[in-house]
């Protein structure tokens, strides 16, 4: 389903004239110095807005800073998970492994802040699979439970397990798969077959190959791939050595995919290009089709509400790890970075400029606090949800109400935070914005 906002040629005079206010000078984001944010600790406190009202090319140059200040810090997560996966590999045990593990998930951090960006920008959207496809048959890859079934209608390589296999001839196809390098798995394997679930790079990929299967269902626990199925000398599953090739080239190529998008952003890069040719009016709906799409069609709809009706815990996002609920959450706070104009780095530094919240704290008061007001309010639904315990395939267990509740009161808080989004859209006067829907939830009323 997809929600147009629609809006009548003629905009009204006090519409015309909030948007040229916006239209007209220039104001730059700037860095300043904050302590540490930790990455579970609730968000940072709400500063204070400028005086004067920004315009639509400082908030411009807001999301542009946003953007390269996260794609940044998620490469720069990306090497650091590089290096513990290098250093697990030459070191393999249950510590190391651990401290794998515990680089994805604060590659995660950063990274699932820039899907914000996604929506809107072609360029992101026509990338973004390479790094963060999902669902994946993880039977394309590795071994399998049995549980997992030998066969699929709809994906003759369901269970072609690449590691165990350097020759596969399936469905009529012949495949080498003698070298696992990063262009292998990049140029033949990713969706091979035309089947989008045939995922073979990027961070979920990384995570079975971390994690292994998530057999536990809708109780406690995660994926407990052991650490002996890369060592060569007490080797499980079979196959270590080619194990381990696929993990190096994985990570390799997620770090090369994110140094692309990086450059992609800086001045000259395709992103940054794009952006700019849509000029004042395009930039400004851009960064709202991005806010208002990963709120409703993509958390609220596909990553929570979906899930919660099938009661399927292959549904969730980050599976095999068990991370799921901290995926929505730094979602979340990426639109409420683009709201603030703000972003805080790893190391305690921010980015921040001329935002949303400013201009319509200038220009519209009634409509910033009401968008203010929901933004906090999806705020503490999400922290809820993190704070309290479970992991997400608990949450939507058949049967479980607290769990429901929590998840409902999330997408619920998500949808009115769109619905305020479509107002700011309709006060900016704002033509062409297509919100991301969901067939599970109903369109957002107007």
């Amino acid at each position: 389903m997809t929600i147009m906002a629609r809006r009548s040629y003629c905009i009204a005079f006090a519409q015309a004239a909030l948007l040229s206010a916006c239209l007209s000078g220039c104001q730059s984001p700037s860095v300043n110095s904050l302590p540490h944010s930790q990455p579970a600790g609730p968000l940072p406190a709400r500063v204070e807005p400028q005086q004067t009202a920004p315009t639509a090319a400082a908030l411009i140059s807001t999301y542009v800073a946003i953007a390269q200040a996260s794609y940044g810090d998620a490469l720069l997560t990306g090497r650091e998970l590089e290096v513990a996966v290098q250093q697990f590999l030459a070191h393999p045990a249950a510590a190391s492994l651990a401290s794998a593990r515990a680089a994805w998930r604060a590659a995660r951090i950063p990274y699932l802040q820039t899907e914000v960006f996604r929506f809107g920008n072609p360029v992101v959207d026509e990338w973004e699979p390479r790094v963060n496809s999902w669902p994946l048959d993880a039977g394309l890859i590795d071994y399998v439970a049995a549980s997992y079934g030998t066969k699929s209608d709809n994906n003759n390589f369901y269970t072609a397990n690449v590691i165990a296999n350097p020759l596969l001839d399936i469905g009529g196809i012949s495949v080498d798969a003698g070298n696992l390098s990063p262009q292998f798995l990049a140029e033949t394997l990713q969706n091979i077959d035309g089947v989008d679930t045939n995922v073979a790079t990027g961070y979920h990929v990384i995570e079975f190959l971390l994690w292994g299967q998530d057999l536990h269902g809708t109780h406690a626990g995660a994926g407990e791939r052991p650490w002996t199925d890369y060592d060569l000398a007490s080797c499980t599953h079979s196959h270590c050595e080619r194990r381990r090739t696929y993990l190096e080239s994985a990570t390799h190529l997620l770090v090369s995919d994110l140094d692309e998008m990086v450059q992609s952003w800086q001045s000259g890069g395709r992103a940054y290009e794009a952006l700019m040719a849509t000029g004042d009016e395009g930039g400004l709906a851009t960064q709202l089709t991005g806010m208002g799409s990963l709120a409703y069609g993509e958390l609220a709809g596909k990553n929570l509400r979906l899930a919660l009706l099938s009661h399927d815990p292959e549904a969730e996002q980050d599976g095999f790890s068990d991370q799921t609920l901290w995926s929505h959450y730094y979602n979340n706070r990426g639109i409420r970075n683009l709201w603030q104009g703000r972003y805080v780095h790893a190391n305690g530094t921010m980015v921040s400029g001329p935002s949303l919240e400013t201009f319509l704290r200038a220009n519209a008061p009634a409509i910033h606090a009401e968008m203010n007001a929901k933004v906090e309010t999806t705020d503490l639904a999400m922290e809820a949800l993190v704070q309290q315990g479970s992991a997400y395939d608990m949450l939507i267990a058949a049967g479980n109400s607290p769990g429901e509740t929590l998840i409902n009161n999330t997408v619920q808080a998500l949808m009115e935070e769109t619905h305020s989004l479509e107002k700011i859209i309709s006060t900016l006067g704002l033509q062409n914005v297509s919100i991301k829907g969901s067939d599970s939830l109903a369109a957002p009323a107007h």
